[in-house]
């Protein structure tokens, strides 16, 4: 694929919705590859963990482990289970961020890694895109609102289902947060909390 993931940018997407982190969130990127969105969140001061299967891709963010930013974990997440564990328990994020990448196993520990009002950023492709290149295998590609039903326990904030022509691709993506609090208090009487578009 070509255009900001070439060019080691942060996707459209990504960048979009990073105001919707607060300050001191910690950020999971999964399948982090050579870290486009490490850095993208390490320069706006937020401690980074990565995780990837390609330990030489995670050899070229040695600078952000120097700097204290970056904690990085190397481990293939399709063939083993997942690695960010505190005992029993997942460790959680005030963010994670999955784009161009899909294995449908992870989808819960993915949600369940989100701490309450962490934000998940995902954007990968989606059925259709075999018709435009690869990836073109249905085990890579989403089925139509798969990841709002990954989602259900999420506030949605956005969500794109469609075709992008530049590069041409079909992608689904979406923006959701884990709510603060497991039961909303119908008495409450501060106003709700509002995710700037």
């Amino acid at each position: 694929m070509q255009g900001s993931h070439e060019l080691g940018e942060a996707s459209d997407w990504v960048r979009r919705w990073t105001h919707l982190l607060a300050p001191d969130a910690v950020v999971l990127d999964v399948a982090c590859g050579r870290g486009r969105h490490l850095r993208w969140f390490a320069q706006r001061g937020h401690l980074v963990v990565g995780i990837d299967r390609d330990h030489s891709a995670l050899q070229e963010l040695a600078d952000l482990v120097t700097a204290h930013r970056a904690q990085l974990v190397c481990a293939d997440i399709e063939q083993a289970s997942w690695p960010l564990q505190d005992g029993d328990q997942k460790r959680q994020f005030g963010a994670v961020v999955v784009t161009n990448y899909l294995w449908r196993a992870c989808l819960p520990d993915i949600v369940d890694s989100l701490a309450p009002g962490g934000l998940l950023l995902y954007e990968t492709f989606a059925q259709g895109n075999a018709s435009v290149g690869k990836p073109s295998r249905p085990d890579f590609l989403l089925q139509p609102g798969e990841l709002l039903q990954a989602c259900a326990g999420l506030r949605v904030i956005a969500f794109e289902d469609g075709f992008c022509a530049d590069p041409p691709r079909f992608v689904q993506r979406i923006a959701a947060v884990r709510p603060a609090s497991a039961v909303e208090d119908p008495a409450a009487t501060a106003p709700p909390r509002r995710y700037r578009l």
